[in-house]
């Protein structure tokens, strides 16, 4: 996924996550990952497994097709 891709997926999911009035920390701990890795995709620095994708989704109660969008 190229760079601009993923800053892109990177902000909805920071936007869905602040909507819910969740941190990066909250998310990370029901994602079942690290606070860092959740800084980095949000940032668009690191790219991400379809599993953490759907994880992600989860927690935040969010069809995937809608973090994705536009993307």
């Amino acid at each position: 996924m190229d760079k601009q891709r993923l800053k892109h997926l990177g902000l909805n999911i920071r936007v869905e996550r602040t909507r819910r009035q969740l941190t990066q920390d909250q998310l990370a701990e029901k994602a079942d990952t690290s606070r860092n890795t959740i800084s980095l995709i949000e940032r668009g620095k690191q790219n991400l497994s379809a599993l953490i994708l759907i994880d992600i989704s989860k927690v935040l109660e969010i069809d995937i097709n809608e973090l994705i969008k536009s993307v």
